[in-house]
């Protein structure tokens, strides 16, 4: 514990380190001031009214999750940085399909130059579609006949100005994550992403200890479970993180068949290749016959099927597992080329032992990616219906959600990162980090 510490304070004597710290804060805490300004024309309380007589349990629910409640406040910050994320993956995904943007790719610091600007470009556009939906569900949204944003207030003057408000304040937060990623600790997105998420934390615990207080949660049952789950999470966790590493020969020197002073590399292939993209794909798939279905309620047969897809029914986990370890192995194959990394090893004059360079060190390398990705991805989607399974129990959704999914990847996954950005500032400077051994030493 004194270690630990003595670590803190060796934080706050490095004058660098305390000052990117110190301003990532300061733009956190503008970033949650944000998620509870609301946009001007709506009236709060009646939003509160109405929000709290919604159920959070479709894609609106998934949304809000991920902008730290900014969403149901309908804050300048409603959107969040979701528009940047979606714009990144489409051009990802057609980095794997359409030629051009593939150039782009291969055109080192000029192609990523490129991509970043369309990236942004696509952020204005999904973030005006987006703000403009918005702007149509609070003009829908009623409290006693009474409308969340005021008859006088309606009208085309109101529906552009909000747009613009939400599409800036989007920009505006892209603008803070890059910030942080140069003048603060670094991951400037996925931290913002980060405290949306944990910034609920609290309430969901004082929620749950409310119940216990009045008796309607035994606190026995609760510690029981809450242990059994962590220790399942963690050890899921520390799987997912896990890499097969493929030895590479490199040969300084060949004369005819014959290798001189040869150089061993590694590859490292990771168990869980995708991150936490199968997961969101496959949740934001499973959120739509919920939100569809909505529409309709005095259908019968179609809330039946509302029942089947919602998030504790045993059918619902079923298909969402397996969407999960088809998305796993689908971003994969976009997200890692064997054959690139075959023809790159060829031209450097590497080679697999035993394996010859070109198409079978290609079939190598995708046969051994196939057969760790499987178990990579049932425990991924062993992470994502955990959350349905806490519910079982009797946990509240609110606070079950925290146990799995996108959720908990995300927030070990960028804790973890920022405190390798934290250690190796550390150690830069000769002071022991905050391990000195151990799983993030070794990621480093």
């Amino acid at each position: 514990m004194s270690r630990f510490t003595d670590t803190f304070r060796n934080i706050f004597k490095i004058h660098e380190l305390r000052q990117r710290i110190l301003y990532t804060v300061g733009i956190l805490i503008l970033v949650r001031l944000g998620s509870h300004l609301t946009t001007p024309g709506v009236d709060s309380a009646l939003l509160s009214q109405a929000m709290a007589n919604k159920s959070m349990d479709d894609l609106f629910g998934l949304y809000d999750l991920f902008v730290g409640g900014a969403f149901s406040n309908a804050a300048i910050f409603a959107l969040g940085i979701m528009p940047y994320i979606s714009a990144s993956i489409i051009i990802q995904l057609m980095g794997a399909v359409v030629p051009y943007f593939q150039k782009l790719q291969r055109e080192g610091e000029e192609g990523r130059k490129k991509i970043t600007q369309l990236t942004r470009y696509g952020t204005v556009l999904i973030s005006s579609l987006q703000a403009w939906g918005v702007t149509v569900r609070l003009l829908n949204m009623e409290v006693q006949n009474l409308p969340v944003v005021p008859e006088a207030v309606q009208g085309i003057g109101w529906i552009v100005t909000t747009i613009i408000i939400l599409t800036s304040g989007t920009i505006f937060m892209m603008w803070m994550g890059e910030q942080i990623t140069d003048k603060g600790i670094g991951n400037g997105i996925s931290l913002i992403i980060f405290i949306g998420i944990i910034a609920r934390f609290p309430f969901a615990v004082m929620n749950e200890y409310r119940l216990i207080q009045a008796g309607q949660k035994s606190i026995i049952i609760e510690i029981v479970v809450l242990a059994l789950m962590f220790f399942i999470i963690a050890g899921v966790v520390l799987v997912t993180q896990g890499t097969r590493r493929i030895p590479v020969q490199y040969a300084k020197r060949v004369v005819g068949r014959k290798i001189y002073g040869g150089v061993t590399q590694y590859i490292p292939l990771r168990v869980n290749t995708a991150g936490v993209m199968p997961i969101i794909f496959a949740q934001s798939i499973m959120f739509i016959p919920n939100t569809v279905l909505s529409f309709f309620p005095d259908s019968e047969f179609l809330q039946t099927m509302a029942g089947w897809f919602h998030y504790t029914s045993p059918v619902y986990s079923a298909v969402y597992a397996l969407m999960i370890i088809f998305f796993t192995y689908f971003y994969t194959a976009i997200a890692f080329n064997p054959k690139d990394v075959a023809d790159n090893m060829k031209k450097q004059g590497g080679f697999i032992p035993g394996i010859r360079p070109g198409k079978q060190t290609s079939e190598f390398i995708d046969n051994i990616l196939t057969k760790i990705t499987l178990p990579g991805s049932i425990f991924l989607a062993i992470v994502a219906i955990l959350p349905a399974f806490v519910s079982v129990f009797g946990v509240t959704g609110e606070f079950a959600q925290f146990f799995g999914g996108t959720s908990l990847l995300i927030s070990v996954g960028v804790a973890l990162d920022t405190l390798q950005q934290i250690e190796s500032h550390l150690l830069m400077r000769h002071y022991d980090g905050f391990m000195k051994s151990g799983k993030i030493k070794g990621r480093r």
